[in-house]
């Protein structure tokens, strides 16, 4: 008997065999505060269209006021979320019951970087742990589990993009009142 999950991706898998230019897909997301001129929050839109806008603050360590997720517990969070559900899918075509499942992630910042104090201190993440607590049926074979714990990690989109960052491109496309054109500068992330 199929699972759940088995019965969703069957035809999926069969279709992207088929033609691999529909496997390709874009997430997004947009931030959508209402009040430019607050320095210390905004709110962003997963999924830009859905029509949830999630608050998002700045941390403490840079001056804010940290009342609301801020940036770094967004990409905790996206990490959390997507190696969740990694697990919960790959357990389901394993056929193992999950009795219990918590992701944490923590993520440790020098933040004299993002301040530019010293161009020796990198601006970003310095480590993260992403720590899975796991309570699975107890006659579930240690062979299944161990299958598990790598296919999940595999699995992860956010977490192996995160091993092997893609090149990202930033746009700053400036408007002002007056003009009747825009100003567009690219800048592509370092590698």
């Amino acid at each position: 008997m199929k699972t759940i999950v088995q019965n969703a991706q069957e035809p999926l898998r069969k279709q992207f065999k088929e033609a691999p230019a529909l496997a390709m897909v874009t997430d997004h997301a947009r931030t959508c505060g209402t009040n430019p001129a607050d320095p210390f929050h905004t709110l962003v839109e997963p999924m830009d269209g859905c029509g949830v806008c999630v608050p998002v603050g700045v941390h403490r360590a840079v001056g804010g006021l940290h009342d609301a997720p801020t940036p770094g517990d967004m990409l905790c969070a996206a990490l959390a979320a997507c190696q969740d559900s990694a697990v919960r899918m790959v357990a389901n075509r394993l056929g193992i019951e999950i009795i219990h499942l918590e992701v944490r992630v923590t993520a440790q910042v020098d933040v004299r970087g993002a301040l530019g104090m010293d161009t020796a201190v990198p601006v970003g993440f310095q480590s993260m742990t992403c720590d899975i607590h796991l309570s699975v049926q107890e006659s579930t074979p240690p062979k299944l589990l161990v299958a598990l714990h790598a296919a999940a990690q595999r699995c992860c989109v956010v977490q192996q993009t995160l091993h092997q960052p893609p090149p990202v491109t930033t746009r700053f496309r400036t408007f002002s009142p007056s003009a009747v054109e825009s100003n567009e500068i690219s800048v592509a992330s370092k590698q």
